[in-house]
């Protein structure tokens, strides 16, 4: 019954936001923070759900604290924030009631629509999630179609899930919508333009905004010494960084694998650190039978990834899917030397820079055994650790967000038309 009477308050809170301009309709679980003064842009931020340490989460703030130093007036709007509000940005919360994750979005889009769009005026809006009818829409997500076609049978394509998602993606690429994409990399621009007939205007490739670290004199022997000590492992210690939230997906019961599959002398003396927010049991579960337990260190959502990595010999992120991998990035330009797979948007990087390994598709586990096995003893870490470094300071690898905001500053005559926003 509690939670039954917190849906209904739920509905009714939502009826009183959409029939009463005053923000105080809200209940507290959808308040928003304070509004700065009114500035050059009303811009509007859309994201399904806030929480640290998600890709999406950080280039959606990112943006928002680089537009209000520009002097706008920024709004995020979603569903759900996880952890302390930003200053200076409004945060609009709208809750996120239903039983399942169409019947939630169905819902945000249509508050969306019918009341926050209307009712804020925004002078542009970019989503970076999946949301029809915005003036820009960030595209880190694979080609949903393309995926269900490749991996689903034939049925899937008759459910609700299937319809709405795929309905989404339809109506931000379709031909004749004006929303412009803005991409991580170019690799799927003819996997949509095939299935929506996409114009080739309406794309941009964005450049990279990863990190830009600062390596003091002395900062990776101290990260070294510190990071084994807290690990309960020994000076010598070869230590493999699998750093990302999405556990599956980032391919780490591959990672675990290729652990357990190292020659006794090489795995008794490895450490494999896992940080990332994800259910850990299932892995956990993995090392135990494949006796690497002792080996793997699950260390939660962490701040210092700058340091996590300057104490790594290697990145190791045999991905399933990735559409960009800024960590393969931020690895190489600490003078990490990387082993990825080429299904990650960014291994091409990781090729150009001569900094690591790229295991070609289709994936092969005895590859990936084979090739870690091989980077742990191989002499030419040192000069994958180079190359890396020189890579990060010769390549563009840190403006992606400035040129987000160009992008949303440059004058826009019409506002993208809104289709259906329920499909």
């Amino acid at each position: 019954m509690p939670v039954l009477r917190w849906r209904a308050a739920q509905r009714l809170a939502t009826k009183r936001y959409e029939k009463s301009g005053r923000r105080e309709a809200l209940p507290s679980a959808m308040q928003e923070s304070h509004r700065p003064p009114r500035s050059a842009l009303r811009l509007g931020l859309i994201l399904t759900d806030y929480f640290p340490y998600g890709g999406l989460q950080r280039d959606c703030l990112g943006v928002a604290k680089l537009c209000v130093q520009r002097g706008h007036d920024v709004t995020v709007v979603c569903r759900t924030w996880e952890g302390p509000r930003p200053e200076g940005i409004r945060v609009l919360l709208t809750g996120q009631p239903g039983l399942t994750n169409q019947a939630r979005n169905r819902r945000f889009l249509r508050l969306l629509h019918g009341s926050v769009f209307p009712r804020e005026r925004f002078d542009r809006i970019m989503a970076f999630s999946r949301i029809p009818g915005v003036d820009v829409y960030f595209g880190a997500d694979p080609c949903y179609e393309a995926l269900v076609r490749r991996r689903k049978p034939a049925w899937f394509r008759w459910t609700p899930r299937y319809r709405h998602f795929a309905g989404l993606e339809k109506a931000l690429y379709a031909r004749g919508i004006r929303t412009r994409i803005l991409l991580l990399t170019g690799t799927e621009i003819p996997v949509f333009q095939h299935l929506y007939g996409t114009e080739p205007g309406r794309f941009e490739v964005l450049p990279p905004n990863i990190r830009r670290w600062s390596i003091a004199k002395g900062d990776r022997e101290e990260s070294r010494r510190s990071v084994r000590s807290e690990a309960g492992g020994a000076p010598d210690s070869i230590v493999l960084a699998f750093i990302g939230s999405d556990f599956r997906r980032k391919g780490l019961a591959r990672a675990i694998t290729a652990l357990a599959a190292l020659p006794s002398e090489s795995r008794s003396h490895t450490l494999l650190l896992v940080a990332g927010q994800d259910k850990e049991a299932p892995f956990r579960e993995l090392a135990r039978k494949l006796a690497v337990s002792s080996q793997v260190r699950f260390l939660g959502a962490r701040d210092d990834i700058r340091r996590l990595l300057l104490a790594s010999d290697l990145l190791l992120h045999p991905a399933h899917s990735e559409s960009a991998g800024m960590i393969l990035l931020e690895a190489a330009t600490a003078g990490v030397p990387v082993l990825t797979t080429d299904t990650c948007g960014y291994a091409f990087h990781i090729q150009r820079a001569h900094c690591g390994v790229v295991l070609p598709s289709p994936f092969s586990q005895q590859a990936l055994d084979l090739a870690l096995d091989e980077a742990i003893r191989s002499p030419e870490r040192p000069a994958w650790r180079e190359a890396g470094l020189r890579y990060g300071q010769a390549e563009d690898l840190y403006s992606g967000h400035h040129r987000i905001v160009e992008i949303l500053e440059e004058d826009s005559s019409a506002r993208a038309p809104h289709p259906n926003p329920s499909p």
